[in-house]
């Protein structure tokens, strides 16, 4: 978000920047204008969302165009269940837009905050074997290149570009607007429990292939995986959602409230992580309840944290996790974020996380107040071991050299950067770092 004064900071508080210029176009021809204006003025040019990305990929110290004027439905295809949508729409506008045209998205992750064109962007994604990110939901987009024309790719137009535009760093120009592949709106029958960890790590291949979407978190300091099952229902059947009370006390008072006083307390006070965190999963992530997708997909968050996800080949999930887990103990960290893990399907994206391999995904997360540098390092050394690719929104230190090993197109997207962006009109500090210069 833009401050006053003109200082952009993001969600997570690191990477901020203050713009040259900001501009707040809520037209493609508003934002053609402007980037031809500033390859006039030989500025760079970076669009912002929600700016829910950990890293610095949305930073732009030249002209920062602000997307939130850019929302809401531009089309709509019965027929097919797509729909086409501004770049700024943000993903939880999403239900009021496709609700009455009886349509969800397939798959959501548990935040909502992001617009469309950034989750697309980053390799957002949720958890389920069957689905992928929410990039393979994409058949189109419009995007305004650096020389201000406007690049059109769906099945019809420059289809051969669909894998690299739709999950583009931001790289290949500004996402204007994203046709989505939607499905007949679904209910979630979902099943939250706690159960002994080492039950769930021994059966976790199973356990995931056996559900339509399956995660568990792991507190650190604790034997229990707090579980999470989701099974797909027809929109016909009948819902029973949770109890407005029940959820009050479990998703805001302890989920957000308490846990928020607890994770400050604790960065003074490390001894009481552990006892919080075994407290925590008894009084939490055991209910069951039948609901509208988007409800039981996501949850609001307001404890402010910094997060880490790497992507691994499905197989190294429970390696990669014993030696999480054992690093923790050797170290003597007090960590008061739970561990996630999630899975998705493999698809076509060229830098998709889960690019040409099933995928399980295992992400570390720190109290915003707490520095997460130690931590976060000595993961990603062991996710790396573990064949690890780093989420292109949440924080991680790769750099081209190595990122080139672990994606087969990566040459073939850095190309295309090259043709459709050759003056790095819309590069910043992170996308040079990844990408190279």
């Amino acid at each position: 978000m833009t401050r006053p004064g003109g200082e952009w900071r993001n969600w997570a508080r690191t990477a901020k920047v203050r713009p040259q210029r900001v501009e707040f176009p809520s037209s493609t021809a508003a934002v053609q204008r402007a980037v031809r204006a500033a390859t006039a003025r030989g500025m760079r040019v970076k669009a912002v969302g929600a700016g829910h990305s950990f890293t610095g990929i949305a930073v732009a110290p030249g002209v920062l165009l602000e997307l939130t004027s850019l929302t809401g439905l531009v089309a709509v295809d019965r027929d097919r269940a797509r729909v086409t949508v501004r770049a700024g729409t943000r993903l939880h506008q999403m239900p009021a837009i496709l609700a009455p045209l009886g349509l969800a998205m397939a798959n959501l992750g548990d935040i909502d905050r992001q617009s469309i064109a950034g989750a697309i962007s980053t390799g957002t994604h949720g958890t389920g074997t069957g689905f992928g990110g929410i990039a393979t939901q994409v058949v189109g987009v419009s995007l305004v290149t650096a020389d201000g024309e406007l690049l059109v790719v769906d099945e019809t137009q420059n289809s051969e570009l669909l894998p690299a535009v739709a999950l583009g760093l931001g790289a290949l120009g500004v996402l204007v607007e994203v046709t989505l592949q939607c499905v007949p709106a679904f209910l979630l029958h979902a099943v939250e429990r706690p159960e002994p960890l080492d039950d769930v790590l021994g059966t976790l291949g199973s356990r995931a292939a056996a559900s339509d979407h399956f995660e568990f978190y792991w507190f650190p300091h604790t034997d229990v995986a707090l579980t999470k099952v989701n099974r797909r229902l027809p929109a016909t059947g009948g819902r029973a959602p949770l109890p407005r009370v029940g959820k009050w006390l479990d998703e805001e008072l302890l989920s957000n409230g308490v846990y928020r006083a607890v994770c400050g307390l604790g960065t003074a006070v490390p001894a009481i992580v552990p006892r919080f965190s075994q407290l925590a999963v008894r009084l939490t992530g055991n209910r069951e309840y039948t609901d509208h997708s988007t409800r039981v997909f996501t949850q609001n968050r307001d404890v402010r944290f910094r997060e880490m996800e790497y992507a691994l080949p499905a197989e190294n999930v429970r390696p990669a996790f014993d030696a999480l887990r054992a690093l923790i103990d050797a170290e003597g960290w007090r960590i008061s974020f739970p561990v996630e893990v999630r899975f998705a399907a493999s698809d076509d994206r060229w830098l998709s996380t889960a690019h040409a391999r099933e995928t399980g995904y295992i992400a570390v997360h720190r109290y915003w107040r707490e520095n997460p540098t130690r931590y976060f390092s000595a993961v990603e050394q062991i996710m790396l071991s573990f064949g690890g690719r780093p989420h292109w929104g949440k924080m991680h230190t790769l750099d081209a050299a190595v990122l080139r090993e672990r994606y087969p197109r990566f040459d073939d997207f850095v190309a295309l950067r090259d043709r459709l962006d050759p003056s790095r009109t819309f590069s910043n500090a992170y996308l040079a770092r990844v990408l190279g210069e």
